[in-house]
């Protein structure tokens, strides 16, 4: 089976239409379920994610980017 990768909007998306089905009563595996992830991939994308809106995740991936810069910059010194 292949994997799905999912970009980190897709990934916010899963989450919002989860905690709705959440909010609407259902329990977390058929929450998850029927996003079409797996209860563990739930878990760990709303720790890495959790309470990030699309500006944070913006930033997050602007950080990183710079991050990365001035990681090379100290390497070629």
């Amino acid at each position: 089976m292949a994997r799905k990768r999912y970009s980190d909007e897709d990934i916010l998306k899963l989450l919002r239409e989860i905690e709705l089905n959440l909010a609407s009563g259902h329990d977390v595996v058929s929450a998850c379920r029927s996003a079409g992830v797996s209860d563990a991939t739930c878990y760990n994308w709303r720790k890495r994610f959790g309470g990030m809106g699309r500006s944070q995740l913006s930033e997050l991936k602007a950080l990183q980017k710079e991050n990365g810069r001035l990681k090379k910059i100290v390497a070629d010194l």
